[in-house]
């Protein structure tokens, strides 16, 4: 049987390192899911915008982010590529995700160009809500892309 391959933003890669208590049972969640991948159960990717974003914290938080990446089992690490950039413009253009939070839209391009089952996120805001879903399906059927689902690792 084909296994499931997921996306994981940065939020996902945050939320596993959280020491938030508000945040402990998203942690849990997505510690849980983290070990699914581990276990081979099911392939996880990143991208290097997920790698760029991560250099963007301090030195502090910043280590312990990447210290955390090398203990998951990745089945790779998806470029950003002209065609990821050109469906992200296309999804800020059709107002599915605003100008400002460009980066999601190439999260969800990333995941859509390099053929993933599912985007798992915990941005509510942009990316986990129903207009988003609904629009990101909309634009790909006319551009011929495949619908994708956009998921909490809870959902998972």
């Amino acid at each position: 049987m084909k296994k499931l391959k997921l996306y994981l933003d940065t939020s996902v890669i945050n939320f596993a390192v959280s020491d938030d208590p508000a945040r402990k049972e998203e942690k849990e969640q997505t510690v849980g899911l983290i070990e699914r991948i581990n276990s081979g159960e099911i392939e996880g990717y990143i991208s290097t915008l997920v790698e760029a974003e991560i250099q963007k914290a301090d030195d502090a938080k910043r280590k312990i982010l990447i210290d955390f990446i090398k203990r998951i089992n990745l089945s790779g690490v998806i470029e950003i590529t002209d065609d990821v950039r050109i469906l992200a413009r296309k999804y800020v253009a059709e107002g599915i995700i605003p100008e400002k939070h460009y980066n999601d839209a190439e999260h969800i391009a990333a995941a859509v160009i390099f053929e993933m089952d599912v985007i798992v996120s915990w941005n509510f805001e942009h990316m986990v809500k129903l207009k988003t879903k609904r629009g990101i399906v909309g634009v790909n059927s006319i551009v011929g892309y495949r619908a994708i689902e956009i998921i909490t690792p809870e959902e998972v």
